[in-house]
């Protein structure tokens, strides 16, 4: 019996370092942006489809279906730029960026000129289409981009790639900051001074709805500035990671017509200090068919999120791991 009771616990022994291994705790941040827009809810639901922490009831008995042991979070941020600088500085695993930010950086072109190339950046996937929103006070009596000209002006946050696009987007119209009364706050913040009307109009970047909007629309009258062709065509051929872009009539509330306006894609990058087996894992629950149910079920933009466009726009190098598996996966068949 003694015997018996000894081989038992050998085995389990011999067990146990396995299932410490396929277990073994490790955490993923993900890198978003201000928790009123929409980078930090979807990046909430892609944290909770590649995580499968210690303990966690198996993919095939209905639980967790990421990766064995690892807990991704959503980290709220001041968005593109200060991500991509946190990934150089070896703060963050990974992150949420604008296209053209992601691809300045690692060229050390555009906005990046200035700087370093961030050459050890990766793309994991091509997300989903950002729209720029310029949101305006039915009061102010703003209805066109060069009539912001001495308006009361949120440009966004210091480290957001929406101030970098405001900044080019207000040239294409012949305005430079000094032309307004510029200010510098978070989507929320930008929202809370056009009710209080300390503010007339804010540049926002992201999927819609974004929520920040959606709740002011629902309280004041705002209307959405739609971007004049000859604005559109010059920012367009100047900045390529660019297009031309919807917001359907009925997104916000007194928004009944469409409006056009410019996109650009949302990204999710790494670097090349994420060992490979990690990236290959945490893409492959990316495209699992269970990721496919909570994005399909969560954010609007998060149901956008597709295999289809995995590879889309992407301006710099796929991370190994990322790559493998759209290798094994047939995608560039």
């Amino acid at each position: 019996m003694t015997r018996w009771i000894g081989a038992v616990f050998g085995l389990f022994l011999g067990v146990l370092p396995g299932l410490a291994a396929a277990q073994e705790a490790q955490s993923f941040r993900i890198a978003t942006a201000g928790t009123a827009g929409v980078y930090f809810p979807v990046g909430t639901i892609v944290a909770a489809a590649i995580s499968a922490p210690p303990g966690s009831r198996p993919c095939a008995d209905g639980g967790a279906c990421g990766v064995p042991g690892l807990t991704a979070t959503a980290i709220s941020t001041n968005g593109s730029v200060s991500n991509v600088e946190a990934l150089a500085a070896g703060q963050i695993e990974s992150a949420f960026v604008q296209s053209d930010v992601a691809t300045w950086a690692w060229t050390g072109t555009g906005i990046w000129a200035p700087r370093a190339p961030v050459e050890e950046l990766r793309a994991i996937a091509n997300l989903y289409p950002e729209s720029i929103h310029v949101v305006v006070s039915a009061d102010s009596g703003i209805d066109t981009l060069a009539g912001l000209k001495g308006a009361r002006v949120s440009l966004d946050e210091p480290g957001s790639g929406t101030l970098v696009e405001a900044e080019f987007i207000l040239q294409a119209v012949g305005l430079s900051v000094t032309d307004m009364e510029a200010q510098y706050l978070k989507t929320v913040d930008a929202a809370n001074a056009m009710r209080a009307g300390t503010l007339d109009a804010f540049f926002f970047v992201g999927g819609y709805p974004a929520r920040a909007i959606s709740e002011l629309a629902a309280e004041i009258d705002i209307r959405i500035l739609p971007f004049d062709e000859d604005a559109t065509e010059m920012i367009l051929v100047e900045h390529e990671f660019l297009t031309y872009d919807l917001i359907p009539g009925g997104t916000y509330a007194g928004q009944p017509d469409d409006v056009w306006t410019i996109g650009v894609n949302a990204q999710w990058i790494t670097t090349m200090d994420q060992p490979a087996e990690l990236i290959y894992a945490v893409t492959a629950a990316l495209w699992n068919e269970t990721s496919r149910q909570l994005l399909d079920g969560g954010h609007q933009k998060a149901a956008l999120v597709q295999r289809e466009t995995a590879l889309d726009a992407i301006g710099l190098p796929l991370h190994p791991g990322a790559e493998r598996f759209y290798e094994e996966s047939g995608f560039f068949d």
